[in-house]
C-alpha cells in the first residue's frame, strides 16, 4: 500500500487530536472540583489539658506549693483564653482560694468543673488543670491542584487558606470559633460607651448649661 503525503498529514492530525484529548482528560483529575464559595479548608480547634498535682492542707496551699504553681503558670505562659480548674477530692474552699489568688494575677478565674484527666488524685493532693485551645488550618497552603485550566468553574485548591489561616492565628480565644462569646446584655461596645452615656445623661452645672467662669486681667495701671 502506498501512503500519499495527504493521507499521512490527515493521520498525523488525527493522532495529535487524540493526544490532546488524552492530555485534557488526564488533567481533569488535577483540577479543583469545589464549585461553591465555601472553602474546603476550615479552622480546626484542638483542646489540650495540662495538669499539676499539688499538696494541700488545712490552710490551702503552703508557700512552697504556691511558688511551684506560680513557676508553672509562668512556664506555661498563662494567657487569655486558657481555662483553669481544680480537681480536689476534698473540695476545699481554702485550696480554691489559694489558686484563685494566683490565677487572678493573670486576669483568669477558676472554672466550676474540672475536665477528666488521666490518673488518680492521691489523698491530700489536688490537681490543677490548665485547658488550652489552639486553632489551625491543616493542609494550608494547598497548591495540589492546577488552577490555570479549570473547566469545572471551581475555586482553586488554595481558596480560603489565607483568610482562614489568618483568622485562626489572630483569634484571641479559639473557643469562640466553635461558640461565640456570651457577653449577655453588657457587650464590649456597651461597656465602651458607658462613659459617653454618663456624660450625656449628667445634669449640667447650674441646671442651665455649663457655666464658664470669666476672668479678666489688667496689664498695668498705666495701660
Amino acid at each position: 500500500m502506498i501512503t500519499t503525503p495527504r493521507r499521512s498529514a490527515i493521520k498525523a492530525t488525527g493522532t495529535a487530536i487524540a493526544l490532546s484529548f488524552g492530555l485534557l482528560l488526564a488533567g481533569c483529575g488535577g483540577m479543583p472540583t469545589n464549585r461553591g464559595l465555601e472553602s474546603l479548608h476550615q479552622p480546626v480547634v484542638e483542646r489540650t489539658n495540662y495538669t499539676l498535682d499539688v499538696a494541700t492542707g488545712p490552710d490551702g496551699l503552703s508557700y512552697s506549693e504556691q511558688n511551684r504553681v506560680t513557676g508553672w503558670f509562668e512556664a506555661m505562659d498563662l494567657r487569655y483564653g486558657d481555662r483553669i480548674a481544680i480537681d480536689d477530692p476534698q473540695n476545699s474552699e481554702t485550696t480554691r482560694s489559694s489558686v484563685e489568688a494566683l490565677a487572678s494575677r493573670y486576669g483568669l478565674m477558676i472554672s466550676d468543673h474540672a475536665p477528666v484527666t488521666a490518673g488518680y488524685v492521691n489523698p491530700g493532693n489536688a490537681r490543677i488543670v490548665i485547658t488550652r485551645t489552639t486553632a489551625s488550618v491543616p493542609g494550608c497552603p494547598d497548591w495540589s491542584k492546577k488552577s490555570d485550566v479549570n473547566l469545572a468553574n471551581a475555586t482553586s485548591s488554595n481558596f480560603g487558606c489565607a483568610t482562614n489561616s489568618n483568622l485562626a492565628a489572630m483569634v484571641a480565644n479559639p473557643e469562640h470559633l466553635i461558640k461565640g462569646a456570651d457577653g449577655g446584655s453588657d457587650t464590649v461596645v456597651m461597656s465602651s460607651s458607658k462613659a459617653i452615656d454618663n456624660y450625656r445623661k449628667a445634669t449640667p452645672s447650674g441646671n442651665g448649661g455649663t457655666t464658664v467662669k470669666q476672668t479678666s486681667s489688667t496689664a498695668g495701671a498705666g495701660n
